[in-house]
């Protein structure tokens, strides 16, 4: 299984960055999408999910309406568009494969089985 991702960079605050995921070898047709984010020294928190097959979502309430995810079934790639970034999200952003889309999995890093090696998204003037 392997989940590369792709996008990352430098935004200004206010600006927009979209991370991309592709998703190879994995045999589950129904599975999830999810994203997560970490600082150093702190721990790694969800951003949001998306069940890739039904397209339903679920967002970190700090990113609701500013972040959206989707997915390309087909392609077996999903997306983090990001909008009006502040400089507090500064963060290596990660994409996980896994069972369930929710508030019960969205934020917690144990119940993904694959991840992506992690994109830089730096925020800054």
């Amino acid at each position: 299984v392997q989940l590369v991702e792709s996008g990352g960079g430098l935004a200004q605050p206010g600006g927009s960055v979209r991370l991309s995921c592709a998703v190879s070898g994995f045999p589950d047709p129904d599975y999830a999408m999810g994203w997560f984010r970490q600082v150093p020294g702190k721990e790694r928190e969800g951003v949001g999910c998306i069940s890739l097959s039904v397209g339903s979502t679920y967002y970190r309430s700090s990113v609701k309406g500013r972040f959206a995810i989707s997915g390309d079934y087909d392609k077996n790639t999903a997306y983090l568009h990001m909008n009006t970034l502040n400089p507090e999200e500064t963060a290596a952003y990660y994409c996980a494969i896994g069972t369930g889309c929710g508030s019960i999995w969205y934020d917690d890093p144990e119940v993904w089985e694959y991840w992506g090696q992690g994109t830089q998204v730096t925020v800054s003037p």
